[in-house]
């Protein structure tokens, strides 16, 4: 069951809530069945003794998202391999409702889930200490200490030297164009001397276990990459913003989608990141044309 046009508060505020569990989660498939239920329990409500319908779901989801995060923690424990969010692309008209990079939500995944829940409530969707308090049930003052915890943890993850969207995916062009071509005297160029490159396959298809560090390693994987494309080549399907990062979406091997999402500082790639795992890319691979 999803909502109809007949509740318009609840569609209204369903694609805020979306994204609140997202970045809570780090999943599509899990923020959708996390706002699912906050739609049942909404069902249930008469909405005229709501008086801040916003507060009311947004509450209502972190709650759900905390509880969550206890189960997703234990099954990340075990992941096989490099664990990566589930790619989401940025609005087309690059009016995004905050500024959290895909290298954040890693860092995200290294606070306890209160911190998460205080940092981005107030400092990415920017709810005052009164409000985070009622909604995640701790004192304000205590709420104010997780986010100043989980700020120091995330700040190194912040881009320092942000790079704009078109000149973003002008390089992600470039390394496409370079890597899949073989050449790797454009590729190095690109590359920051500590670029590191991870993989998320989840066991499910071919993968790096573990994360390449340092440009020898980096450029000897597209060396053998390179050989790969040569005999199959890819598939571009399209360049895409990718949760806040430039990248490009593809079809390797005849037959699997792949994202690539390049985390770019001073006009070099500093990390590449790729999702192979199909279980993480169902909405993209549903919304691709036959």
């Amino acid at each position: 069951m999803t909502e109809t046009p007949s509740d318009p508060i609840f569609a209204e505020l369903r694609p805020h809530l979306v994204r609140l569990a997202y970045r809570m989660l780090g999943s599509v498939a899990d923020a959708e069945d996390i706002v699912q239920n906050a739609w049942m329990r909404w069902l249930g409500t008469d909405p005229a003794s709501v008086r801040e319908p916003a507060a009311f779901l947004r509450t209502i989801v972190t709650r759900l998202c905390l509880n969550e995060l206890k189960s997703a923690r234990r099954r990340r424990e075990s992941y096989v391999g490099s664990w990566l969010p589930e790619p989401i692309f940025d609005p087309e008209d690059g009016d995004a409702v905050d500024d959290i990079t895909l290298p954040l939500m890693l860092a995200l995944e290294r606070l306890s889930p209160l911190e998460r829940a205080a940092f981005l409530l107030h400092d990415v969707f920017g709810m005052d200490f009164d409000d985070v308090s009622s909604t995640i049930g701790r004192e304000a003052a205590a709420c104010r200490k997780l986010a100043s915890r989980a700020r120091a943890h995330v700040a190194e993850a912040r881009p320092r030297f942000a790079v704009g969207k078109e000149q973003g995916l002008k390089l992600a062009t470039a390394f496409f164009t370079a890597s899949r071509a073989g050449d790797m005297a454009s590729l190095r160029a690109l590359l920051s001397e500590d670029v590191i490159v991870y993989a998320d396959g989840g066991g499910k298809v071919p993968t790096s276990l573990r994360p390449h560090i340092g440009l020898a390693a980096v450029m000897l994987l597209h060396e053998q990459l390179a050989r790969v494309f040569c005999a199959q080549p890819s598939q571009l399907i399209h360049y895409a913003v990718i949760d806040g990062l430039p990248g490009f979406v593809t079809v390797e091997g005849g037959d699997v989608v792949q994202t690539t999402a390049l985390h770019i500082e001073q006009e070099k790639v500093v990390a590449i990141y790729c999702t192979r795992n199909p279980d993480k890319l169902q909405h993209i691979i549903g919304a691709m044309p036959r």
